[in-house]
């Protein structure tokens, strides 16, 4: 089970980096107006950054592609 903590409004303003800082080591928080919950704090999954090939579609691209040289109205436009 995840620890939680309650903070009124006031108190989550003042101390927004800390509570991050909290949530990211695992913990919830509780956003309180008075002695009333309104909001919970939570932490999103990591994503794991990008990773190539994520779209599952295979690209080809002939070996000579790369290096060629541009068009020149390609070239001219970033010329602009």
């Amino acid at each position: 089970m995840t620890k939680s903590a309650v903070f009124t409004v006031h108190a989550a303003k003042t101390q927004l980096s800390r509570l991050l800082a909290r949530v990211e080591a695992g913990e919830e928080i509780i956003i309180a107006r008075g002695d009333v919950p309104v909001a919970r704090l939570v932490g999103l999954p990591a994503t794991g950054g990008r990773r190539f090939g994520s779209l599952g579609v295979a690209a080809a691209l002939p070996d000579d592609a790369f290096f060629a040289p541009l068009p020149d109205d390609e070239l001219d436009a970033w010329d602009e």
